[in-house]
């Protein structure tokens, strides 16, 4: 086994196939070598079989069993002829001058003419003579087996033999097929042994360059795309340990703005507030203001309260999801006519910025819900999609029917979308798109982080992506109770 272990891996491969081919040969040649001894002992037994004919049509003829002759030509310097009843009793043989008593009903070719009606022994010791034989028998209709034998003599033995002229033929295709094979497993040795020194390198951490090209066949093929994987692999691991430092600097900037976070309400409050303070000061330091410019003033700070009440609105309704869920009350709806009275509702001012609204569910859709959670859901999409997309067609339609308990619903724009990096992010509170935009607009950077949470307090999922052709879609999925 150390011995073994010492030859070079083309060596042990070479040794292997060569191994594998002889068994492969030997194999073959032990099949064919049997083969042909049954095709020759068959055509042996075809003419004893047509001696054993003639005999049993003789008999049939009117024929005395005990007087049987074999007028027959035949090529055989000694034939022996045996007749046997159904009782396996034999009745006349020619080679005794007296009859034999053993039952022949178990001898090999007998029992085989029973079942098949003829049969043969090519080589089997007589009880009765002491000689060898090859035996043939045949059943007639009558009962009786007629059996012809003749001693398994040397020239017998040769006859049988088979033709050992194949075995030069494949003795000189083994030859070949070894010095072949010493050439292509010494090339594949020499390609694995190569990769083995490639693997000890790489096991080992060294800097491996595509360098040096491996022979050009398949093997080759693999091994070159292996080296240039690795080498690759090798760029990619310093390129991650670049990039790594780098997330590590975002993660603990992240770190930093999520402590930051708590404080984004009160600064999200301060700003309207601020801006009202203003206003009302200016009015009370300056009484004689004139009517123009008290008007502003005052519609100033209108606009800032009411985006003061939507800011309040929003975190206390997200804050009562978050701290309160089971307090929400629910009722048996229909998701149609919710989604109907917010589209109605919203029509007026998306007609006014040039959009409209295609509200393709009109088939109920019975659902146990929160009223207003569910209306505060399409009502922060269309409101999202009429100040944010850009685009001119807002489309609601059913992905699927009600059935297996749940309802798919897209909600859809033909805006400009967002960047694919801002999609993880849309449903997370105060996230913005674009921060300057948001706040012209008078959002407050919870309507999609309501969105998510009243769906999921539902039961539910939601999902975005960018569409192919432009704007936004949501997926809806929900429990239905129809």
């Amino acid at each position: 086994m150390a011995s073994w272990s010492k030859l070079s891996y083309p060596r042990r491969l070479f040794l292997w196939l060569l191994g594998y081919s002889l068994l492969l040969v030997g194999c073959f040649v032990g099949f064919q070598y049997h083969r042909e001894k049954e095709f020759k002992a068959g055509e042996l037994n075809a003419q004893l079989q047509l001696l054993n004919r003639h005999i049993l049509d003789d008999i049939a003829d009117g024929e005395d069993v005990a007087g049987v002759s074999l007028s027959q030509p035949h090529p055989f310097e000694e034939l022996r002829v045996s007749i046997i009843d159904s009782d396996g009793r034999v009745v006349y043989d020619n080679s005794h001058d007296s009859i034999p008593y053993a039952n022949h009903l178990s001898r090999e070719e007998i029992a085989t003419a029973l079942r098949h009606g003829s049969g043969y022994t090519v080589r089997r010791h007589s009880e009765s003579t002491g000689n060898t034989y090859f035996y043939s028998a045949t059943l007639g209709e009558d009962g009786y087996i007629v059996r012809t034998a003749v001693p398994y003599s040397l020239s017998l033995s040769e006859l049988l033999k088979a033709d050992f002229g194949f075995l030069w033929m494949m003795g000189g295709v083994t030859l070949v097929m070894c010095v072949l094979g010493y050439f292509a497993t010494r090339r594949l040795g020499l390609t694995i042994l190569r990769l083995n020194r490639f693997a000890e390198r790489a096991e080992r951490g060294e800097r491996i360059y595509d360098n040096a090209p491996f022979p050009k066949d398949e093997l080759g093929a693999i091994s070159n795309h292996i080296v240039r994987l690795y080498a690759n692999l090798q760029t990619a691991i310093a390129d991650r340990d670049r990039e790594h430092k780098a997330a590590l600097h975002e993660q603990r900037e992240k770190e930093r703005i999520k402590k930051r976070l708590t404080n984004n309400i009160n600064h999200e409050l301060k700003t309207p507030v601020a801006s009202i303070q203003v206003c009302v000061e200016t009015l009370l330091s300056h009484p004689n203001l004139s009517e123009e410019k008290r008007d502003e003033f005052l519609h100033r700070c209108l606009a800032n309260t009411e985006r003061l009440k939507s800011l309040l609105r929003d975190v206390s309704l997200i804050t009562r999801m978050d701290d309160a869920p089971a307090s929400i009350s629910k009722e048996n709806l229909d998701l149609t006519d919710i989604i109907g009275e917010v589209v109605e509702d919203s029509d007026p001012v998306a007609a006014r910025r040039g959009i409209s609204i295609v509200n393709n569910v009109i088939h109920p859709i019975p659902i146990t819900g929160n009223q207003s959670l569910l209306e505060s859901v399409f009502r922060n999409l269309i409101d999202n999609a009429i100040a944010y997309s850009g685009g001119n067609e807002i489309t609601i339609n059913p992905a699927t029917s009600c059935k297996d308990g749940k309802i798919v619903i897209t909600f859809a724009d033909n805006g400009c979308g967002v960047a694919s990096e801002h999609l993880p992010h849309l449903f997370e509170r105060f996230y913005r798109v674009d921060k300057g935009r948001s706040r012209v607009a008078g959002g407050t950077g919870l309507g999609l982080s309501i969105v998510k949470n009243a769906i999921l307090l539902h039961g539910g999922s939601v999902t975005v992506r960018n569409l192919p052709y432009g704007g936004l879609e949501f997926t809806i999925t929900l429990p239905c109770s129809g």
